[in-house]
């Protein structure tokens, strides 16, 4: 898997998104970054290793604490990615901006008249629905005491 791949995989997880936000805004040992998760310390470490494993932070053990910060250059190979395609998305709105600005107004049409449509044309091999008659529902006697299947079987 290479750098672009494991960054992108790292990022796909909004647990480790927020761990990368918390991070912004400066380094943090590894029991700050469990407190705002509902998980255990543990399952963080493992998001910590992916994050690490993929370039995006780096941890360092000071005395009992393990202080992890964020590595902006992990996320490089991201942004030049996805720079590439913004160019793309700016070049292609710009020239739908400009193809809006020079193409003519619509006309408007006088108050109360519509388009003239034309009719709907159905296919040949179409044929109209069928309404299909409905018979008189069938009435059946309720089951009771005078049903056959209710009677009690004498010795």
């Amino acid at each position: 898997m290479d750098t672009l791949d494991r960054t992108f995989a790292a990022l796909a997880d909004p647990t480790r998104r927020a761990i990368l936000a918390r991070l912004a805004k400066g380094e943090a040992h590894v029991g700050a970054l469990v407190e705002p998760f509902p998980i255990s310390g543990p399952a963080i470490s493992r998001h910590l290793r992916v994050l690490e494993h993929a370039g995006l932070i780096e941890r360092e053990a000071d005395a009992q604490w393990r202080i992890c910060r964020l590595r902006p250059a992990g996320l490089r190979a991201a942004h030049d990615w996805l720079d590439d395609y913004r160019a793309f998305w700016e070049e292609s709105l710009d020239r739908l901006a400009e193809l809006l600005e020079t193409s003519p107004a619509p006309t408007a049409r006088p108050p109360g008249k519509q388009a003239s449509r034309t009719p709907e044309r159905r296919p040949a091999h179409h044929t109209p629905a069928r309404k299909h008659s409905r018979k008189a529902p069938t009435t059946r006697p309720a089951p009771g005491p005078a049903s056959p299947r209710h009677r009690k079987a004498r010795p």
